[in-house]
């Protein structure tokens, strides 16, 4: 059990006495305050915050965040508010007090709406200082600690949402230790057979292997020594749960995990972190492919050091880290390390800035996310990566979780870049959107200033920022796209009685609404649009109150209602037919989906003569944007290459070729099938023109249905 005398000799070594002052006294505020209270352990409550404040002294925080974890449940539990901490101890506590008591209440086992809510209130808590997500963080530790009093089904709920929250925030801080400290307690707790099982081998096993394991450190110490390094060779333990992760995921056994053998080297500067690796190299012969250096290119967390690992003695594989004392306190306290280092240290900025930029990022997730679930689902999703880095054509790293694809890029460069995305080059060429990116790659956005996010995108976009971006435009420019077809369909209806929207009284325009239970006009529009009400029957419950000559049909007044391509996803084309500008085409207002267009002669329309109320007139407006899906047949000798030939001639004239596939005719003919993106149909019969003087093409016909 902690103790303030204990407390107090952890402070003396790293703050000055005034400093160390200020903390007992919070601890006596916190005493006064917390009389009478006990744990459910039986202990006075005071017991906590004090074991709170002396896990974040071993971490070297500052005074001012051990002040806030002696009083950071005196608000929430007792009488005391804000302002009587404020005169006592300052504005700059009585906020971090305030910040990790908005997050006493975080029960993530109970209601999703509630586990969103109360997430959202710490990412905005963090925000105002980091310092309140560590004061959380050791709060929580020490409710780890202490799971055993509890009774079992709460503390495996709590238990989860340490291992679902909580540690993987710790490891987006680059926290490793709090984050090991967390994943093994909360596995004991959540699956205890599994825990001891797995522990009760680990011991076995380091038995076997403490004569060969002391071998090998022994040798590397020797080695480095005769080179003249001074460093400190450390066998590296794998903790219980990080055993039993790899076990399921990669479905291997124990002994196959405990196969391999870590080391930890920790050495005196940045040089001599590679000088120990060449000596290390020419020692053990490294295995390909398995050397990461995270001192050029650090860990979104800030995390640095050099990986490799080697063949040892006996073809047994040694997993080596060699990094300095400085990046060893960074790898286990990570941004809590920032305190500990105020200097001009690099890493340490590093380390703090990158976690300003993903809370800074939370932020910008909650802001365009729906609904707070959304932003705990964002969220979770931003929580486990597993890092790729990239290259912007300025040279810029960028760091993206693995299965990143251009999209997530664009949106990582800026959001604006992802908005207006319509193709990548990655190294220089020509790329899809959907292509999962490797490290090491430069990756280049093109952009176009009419372009809008698709809907598609969401099926291989990976990263937080870039999904929510998706969602979020996605909504907003949905409903104005179904606002202005739906005026669009309405006021041609409308026209067809001798009426408009604008010519409609608004006291009845008002009332109609109203008993329709419509909050506003753009409601109705938006129904209108996605089909779900036909215009053809609200211009006649709009105009129902006038005189009966006024309903009458006007045919003469019913123009088609103009596409021209940036309608939005309210208008859809029919993958029957292909529609293309140029071609006579048709509407059919389908729910949900709004208005589809087919073709004139398109079998699929004459078949819903049955629903002619849903059939709407269109034609292509002369200034028709956007590439248009089309299909052909190319009727080709049977000869090797040919489908390689066409393909070049068709990507010479800068068409995308989205499908090919192949028909045997007969022995001596095959049918070559193409689907590709044309601007219309002059464009579609230049493209025919140019196959159809290729060698060995017989016939080249446009597929229609």
């Amino acid at each position: 059990m902690q103790t303030l005398d204990a407390l107090n000799t952890t402070l003396r070594s790293y703050l000055n006495p005034e400093q160390t002052n200020h903390v007992n006294r919070a601890y006596f505020f916190a005493e006064q305050a917390h009389y009478g209270q006990r744990r459910r352990s039986g202990e006075p409550y005071v017991t906590h915050p004090l074991a709170v404040a002396g896990i974040l002294a071993d971490m070297h925080m500052d005074h001012q965040s051990l002040i806030a974890a002696m009083l950071h449940d005196v608000i929430e539990d007792t009488g005391i508010e804000k302002v009587a901490i404020g005169e006592q101890f300052g504005p700059t506590v009585a906020e971090l007090v305030d910040g990790v008591s908005k997050l006493t209440q975080m029960e993530f086992g109970s209601l999703e709406e509630k586990q969103a809510e109360n997430f959202q209130k710490m990412a905005l808590a963090m925000a105002q200082d980091i310092r309140v997500i560590l004061v959380k963080l050791a709060d929580r530790l020490h409710n780890m600690r202490t799971l055993g009093v509890l009774k079992s089904a709460k503390a495996r709920r709590i238990a989860r949402e340490t291992l679902e929250i909580y540690s993987p925030i710790a490891m987006r801080l680059g926290m490793n230790s709090v984050r090991m400290e967390f994943e093994d307690l909360g596995f004991k707790a959540l699956y205890p057979m599994r825990a001891a099982r797995i522990d009760a081998a680990l011991r076995q096993a380091r038995g076997h292997r403490k004569e060969l394991v002391e071998k090998v450190r022994h040798q590397i110490e020797v080695t480095l020594q005769q080179e003249g390094h001074d460093v400190a060779v450390l066998g590296r333990e794998k903790h219980v749960y990080s055993i039993y992760k790899k076990m399921k995921s990669k479905r291997k056994s124990f002994s196959e995990i405990m196969d391999i053998y870590a080391f930890r080297i920790i050495v005196d500067s940045v040089d001599t972190c590679y000088r120990v690796l060449g000596c290390i190299h020419s020692l053990y012969k490294p295995v390909p492919g398995e050397f990461k250096d995270y001192i050029a290119i650090p860990k979104a967390n800030g995390y640095q050091s050099l990986h490799t690992v080697l063949m040892g003695m006996h073809g047994v594989p040694i997993e080596v880290q060699i990094r300095t004392q400085e990046m060893e306190d960074m790898a286990n306290n990570g941004i809590a390390a920032h305190w500990l280092y105020k200097t001009e240290d690099h890493s340490a900025k590093g380390s703090q800035a990158r976690a300003r930029e993903w809370v800074q990022g939370l932020l910008e997730m909650q802001q365009r996310a729906g609904n707070s679930l959304e932003f705990i689902e964002s969220v979770k999703i931003d929580l486990f990566p597993d890092e790729i880095y990239v290259f912007t054509p300025q040279g810029r790293i960028l760091e993206l979780p693995r299965r990143a694809t251009a999209v997530d890029f664009a949106y990582a460069v800026h959001t604006d870049v992802g908005n207006s995305c319509v193709a990548c080059r990655i190294n220089r060429r020509l790329a899809p959107l959907s292509e999962p990116l490797q490290s090491g790659q430069t990756v280049e956005i093109l952009t176009s200033a009419g372009a809008r996010p698709n809907p598609s995108w969401l099926d291989y976009a990976v990263t937080a920022k870039a999904r929510s971006n998706i969602h979020h435009f996605l909504k907003y420019q949905t409903r104005d796209d179904s606002v202005a077809l739906g005026r669009s369909l309405l006021d041609k209806s409308l026209a067809s009685f001798g009426s408009s929207l604008e010519s409609l009284p608004a006291e009845k325009l008002a009332k109609f609404l109203a008993q329709q239970r419509y909050d506003s006009l753009d409601d109705l529009l938006e129904d209108v649009a996605r089909g779900s009400r036909l215009p053809t029957f609200t211009s006649q419950q709009l105009l129902s109150g006038l005189q009966d000559s006024q309903l009458q049909q006007n045919n003469d007044s019913d123009q088609p209602v103009a596409i021209c391509g940036t309608e939005g996803f309210m208008v859809s084309y029919a993958r029957c037919c292909h529609p293309i500008p140029g071609d006579p085409i048709e509407g059919y207002l389908s729910l949900e989906k709004g208005v589809v267009v087919h073709r004139e002669q398109c079998k699929n329309l004459v078949d819903m003569r049955d629903h002619n109320e849903r059939r709407i007139a269109l034609r292509w407006d002369g200034a028709v944007e956007g590439e248009y899906r089309a299909e052909l047949r190319v009727e080709v000798e049977n000869r090797r290459g040919m489908i390689a030939v066409i393909a070049t001639r068709i990507n010479s004239m800068g068409v995308n070729i989205e499908k090919i596939s192949t028909d045997d005719k007969d022995y001596q003919f095959t049918y070559v099938n193409l689907e590709m993106l044309v601007k219309g149909r002059v464009h579609l019969a230049r493209i025919m023109k140019r196959l159809r003087t290729i060698n060995h093409v017989r016939k080249v016909t446009r597929i229609k249905n």
